[in-house]
């Protein structure tokens, strides 16, 4: 039993400086650059009232941190009536924050943001990987610069718009060759399903 148990232990060590390796290459893309204006922009979309952050990652992650700063983000980006986040709370109360950060969350997947792009709540919440934070509100300053649909503020040179008519382009020059390149791998994927059901299905055969 010793024996087993030294191993074990020896493979948790090694995963506790892998993790904290890992921790250090993410807080390496966390950008000082962006965070300022990433906090130029939330401020310009939702006024002074939010106030302005620290400098430095932990001051950006504590003025986001519960949740309300974000949600207000994400409201000021659509009419009043339509609104995603209907109640706004400051609540010192760690569940209450994240179900904030969560609701936004959901609110910027709905706006267009994909999932890929989108961090985990306790990225934030905890600071895990405020690069992933900068990330997300990234790709929603993009999409709401692309829309055009008069509820973006700011200096629109901070974030690029999407380039909507490349991906336009780009399907009609090529969706025949899109179609046929589809075609044959479909029959190659059919035929290579067929081979493995009755693969499978000899040595059942067999058994029974």
């Amino acid at each position: 039993m010793a024996a087993q148990a030294a191993p074990g232990m020896a493979n948790k060590g090694p995963s506790y400086g892998l993790s904290r390796e890992v921790q250090s290459k993410i807080d390496k893309k966390y950008d000082p650059e962006l965070e300022e204006r990433l906090t130029e922009w939330i401020m310009a979309q939702c006024g002074a009232g939010v106030g302005r952050p620290e400098a430095g990652k932990t001051g950006f992650q504590v003025w986001l941190k519960d949740g309300s700063v974000l949600s207000e983000l994400i409201n000021s980006l659509y009419n009043a009536g339509e609104r995603p986040i209907k109640k706004i709370q400051n609540s010192g109360m760690a569940f209450k924050q994240m179900e904030q950060v969560s609701q936004f969350l959901q609110a910027a997947e709905k706006y267009g943001v994909v999932k890929t792009d989108i961090f985990q709540t306790v990225d934030l919440w905890e600071g895990k990987d405020m690069a992933a934070v900068q990330r997300t509100l990234m790709a929603l300053g993009c999409l709401a610069v692309t829309k055009s649909d008069g509820h973006y503020k700011g200096d629109p040179s901070w974030f690029h718009k999407k380039a909507q008519e490349n991906r336009r382009d780009f399907s009609d020059d090529q969706l025949k060759e899109g179609k046929s390149v589809i075609g044959l791998q479909m029959g190659t994927n059919k035929g290579a399903s067929q081979a493995g059901m009755t693969g499978y299905g000899r040595p059942r055969q067999i058994i029974n």
